[in-house]
């Protein structure tokens, strides 16, 4: 039991660590709400969303590198079951960060649809 606790600790502190350089990026504030935005707000949720996806692959692609760099820095030292909590982490962690980016590009096509509708309806007779 008491190696059990050893090693969880020891896995929260690398992951801790490995982790204190990535911030989380913030998705955007607002999502145009498409059956009122004019062309102007949904580009600017367009930018908005585009921009938010490279801070998610930023974000991803550096937690790969930390826990990568942790891993081949401990060499021979790290245990196996340690190595697996990291990389369980890192794994959560990065699906969560692109769950959250679907979820909210999802949201936003969903709005699109809806402008376009809109603006197809505005133009009819």
């Amino acid at each position: 039991m008491k190696s059990l606790l050893a090693l969880a600790a020891t896995a929260a502190l690398s992951a801790g660590a490995a982790y204190a350089d990535c911030p989380y990026p913030a998705a955007p504030d607002k999502i145009p709400d498409g059956a009122t935005a004019t062309l102007q707000d949904m580009l600017a949720g367009q930018k908005a969303i585009g921009d938010y996806n490279k801070a998610v692959n930023d974000y991803v692609t550096c937690i790969d590198k930390e826990v990568a760099d942790a891993i081949a820095k401990a060499g021979d030292k790290i245990k196996p079951e340690q190595k697996a909590d990291m990389q369980r982490v890192e794994t959560q962690k990065h699906n969560a960060a692109i769950d959250q980016l679907q979820s909210i590009a999802d949201r936003f096509n969903e709005q699109v649809k809806v402008f376009k509708t809109k603006s197809a309806d505005a133009k009819k007779p």
